[in-house]
């Protein structure tokens, strides 16, 4: 995974002092940005059982059953429900391992990742 080093400080110099002919360096911090997130949602289709869904969301979400039955019915009624917001590897991460497990079951479960409209 490639990452972005944190750029250094930048320093500026300030004017020295009369008559003492030393320059004093200042730092200034530079403010960071959190990081953008996105949401993992979940498409509805006909053909994957939905006691797979809430296994799904129990095993790669972390809910309990209740909050994994209530995502997979929303899922179901609304044809796409949100399984979590995460940073955007995190969110890349999950999609693949959701469609990952829906090949292997050969379920065409459909699972993608969303910037959070804030």
């Amino acid at each position: 995974m490639a990452t972005i080093k944190p750029n250094k400080p930048s320093i500026t110099p300030i004017a020295p002092r009369e008559g003492d002919g030393s320059v004093v360096m200042e730092r200034l911090t530079q403010k960071v940005q959190p990081p953008s997130m996105y949401q993992v949602v979940m498409l509805n289709d006909d053909y994957t059982p939905m006691e797979f869904v809430v296994v799904v969301i129990q095993e790669f979400f972390g809910k309990d059953l209740e909050a994994a039955t209530q995502i997979m019915l929303k899922i179901h009624l609304d044809g796409r429900g949100v399984c979590g917001v995460y940073s955007r590897d995190i969110a890349a991460t999950k999609v693949d391992q959701v469609m990952d497990a829906a090949h292997k079951a050969g379920h065409p479960l459909q699972c993608v990742s969303e910037p959070v409209d804030l």
